[in-house]
């Protein structure tokens, strides 16, 4: 199995993986999860807006990968734009973590053009 498609399941766990830090709190009701005033600030509210971005990136990602294999894209060039992606997504959420707004950003956008040369792969590989 590709490289790629491994990437797509690393991309649909890490969302929840950015929040978790947030939950290991005592003040985190297991029972009450979306509690809005437990994700109101700080560290806590970084987090879940990692996660809900997080969200927001899979689909694109996941559809890159499926049409650019689909369409005859080079698979080590999809392979490689792939890993990458999850490594920008690591950095965006280390980013979101530590109230790093501008470096996140660019970490967001470079993503982003991962996705896009995934997706155009099949017209250039």
């Amino acid at each position: 199995m590709p490289i790629s498609i491994w990437c797509i399941l690393v991309a649909a766990i890490l969302p929840i993986l950015s929040a978790y830090p947030a939950k290991l709190s005592k003040e985190f009701d297991n029972s009450n999860p979306r509690d809005p005033n437990y994700w109101r600030e700080g560290f806590r509210r970084r987090a879940q807006a990692a996660q809900a971005n997080g969200f927001e990136a899979f689909p694109l990602f996941a559809v890159s990968i499926i049409i650019a294999i689909g369409q005859g894209g080079a698979p080590h060039w999809i392979d490689q734009l792939a890993v990458l992606f999850i490594l920008l997504r690591l950095i965006y959420v280390f980013c979101y973590w530590t109230n790093r707004a501008t470096p996140r950003s660019i970490a967001w956008g470079a993503a982003f053009l991962s996705c896009v040369g995934i997706f155009t792969s099949p017209l250039w590989s």
